[in-house]
């Protein structure tokens, strides 16, 4: 059945109309408590005055003028990112495909302008997701993503999650450029790398000169409590995808970069229409003025511990329906016995939204501002949708 909406998605069969922190109304009256975020977009909730206010200032006076002009917000939004990262430069998408796409680019054009074009390859790892460009499709690899859709732009390995030996042979190869890992996989079941495998691909990095790119597109923005997830490994990348929360809900991504890795990158080599417009760039600098602050990220970690402890408490009351806890900070993942798909399902019935993911999880990904009593009806909600499918 033709639509007027193209039916990519299989949407649930309801539809919000407001929200606020971590709660959703529907067009019907029905509130639900949204463990989802947007898919951790709406780091700071649903209608935050404080966005509010910096998008409805920003929308009175100026939306859009292209780059081939000094936008401010964008200046200071760079200046916020680099004073608080590893990074001395940043360009401005509207999304982490986007954003997947320039860090193929410039980790490629770093090395020709290097005096080695032969070095195009980029290693990446099974369960990956990056965006759904062709370029990211190819990127990440997978039947689920790419098939059908014809020849893939060509130069990526692909190497199973976890595989050291493999990983320690490829990147060995006189053609990478470089490898691209998110510290931990969302689309992918949340998984994470342990601190231990991040600091020994950086030094894998070093060692045969390849370019490390971080795709912290879900995992980054306070999501694990520290701004950037890589921070708990205490290492830096080359290049970095940041999109979703950086935006607090309207639609912001960037790619940030070492000056070294992004060297190539001069006048001419890329663009964007929108990206870095004002208006997204307002709520950018009121999100990271927001996030960065120490005791914003305490307290994120203060709920996850109490968040996750619920959590594991129910996996022992449910054991039929959880197997166990996966992620960090409020980016936490339950990995199901029942499909996770009807654990979702269960979830919409007693009005609690959570998102699947690969491995059979189930992503809980809330606002960072949730606060405990949203944890404690979110636990009661979960509770009480896993009681529906026990046997």
């Amino acid at each position: 059945m033709i639509t007027s909406v193209l039916p990519t998605y299989n949407r649930a069969p309801m539809a919000f109309d407001s929200g606020s922190g971590a709660w959703l109304v529907t067009t019907t009256g029905d509130r639900y408590l949204d463990l989802g975020a947007g898919i951790a977009v709406n780091a700071l909730g649903h209608a935050n005055p404080t966005l509010v206010a910096a998008l409805t200032e920003q929308a009175g006076k100026l939306w859009h003028t292209s780059n081939l002009y000094e936008i401010p917000n964008q200046k200071r939004l760079a200046d916020l990112l680099v004073e608080h990262t590893f990074a001395d430069t940043v360009f401005f998408t509207n999304s982490g495909t986007e954003a997947a796409e320039l860090a193929i680019k410039m980790a490629r054009k770093f090395h020709y302008d290097a005096g080695q074009p032969e070095r195009q390859t980029i290693i990446a790892f099974d369960g990956a997701f990056h965006g759904r460009s062709t370029g990211a499709i190819a990127m990440a690899g997978g039947e689920k993503m790419t098939k059908g859709f014809g020849t893939l732009m060509p130069g990526f390995v692909h190497l199973a999650f976890g595989d050291h030996e493999a990983l320690t042979a490829a990147i060995a190869r006189p053609d990478v450029a470089a490898v691209i890992i998110e510290p931990i996989q969302g689309e992918g079941g949340i998984r994470p790398l342990p601190d231990a495998c991040l600091k020994g691909l950086r030094d894998l990095c070093d060692q045969h000169g390849v370019l490390m790119i971080l795709d912290e597109v879900q995992c980054g923005m306070g999501r694990t409590g520290r701004l950037f997830a890589h921070e708990w490994a205490g290492i830096t990348p080359d290049i970095m995808m940041v999109a979703k929360g950086i935006g607090g809900g309207f639609p912001l991504g960037a790619v940030l970069a070492t000056e070294r890795a992004a060297s190539g990158m001069v006048a001419g080599t890329h663009g964007s229409t929108y990206g870095g417009n004002p208006l997204a760039c307002a709520v950018g600098v009121a999100v990271m003025e927001t996030i960065a602050d120490p005791a914003f990220l305490a307290e994120v970690n203060r709920k996850a511990s109490l968040f996750r402890q619920g959590l594991e408490g129910l996996v022992g009351s449910h054991p039929q329906v959880f197997e166990a806890v996966r992620g960090q900070g409020l980016m936490l993942g339950l990995k199901c016995k029942a499909p996770n798909t009807d654990v979702v399902k269960a979830g919409y019935a007693e009005h609690v939204l959570t998102v699947p993911g690969a491995d059979n999880v189930i992503r809980l990904l809330p606002p960072l501002t949730l606060t405990d009593a949203d944890i404690a009806e979110a636990l009661a909600r979960l509770d009480r949708a896993a009681a529906r499918l026990d046997t």
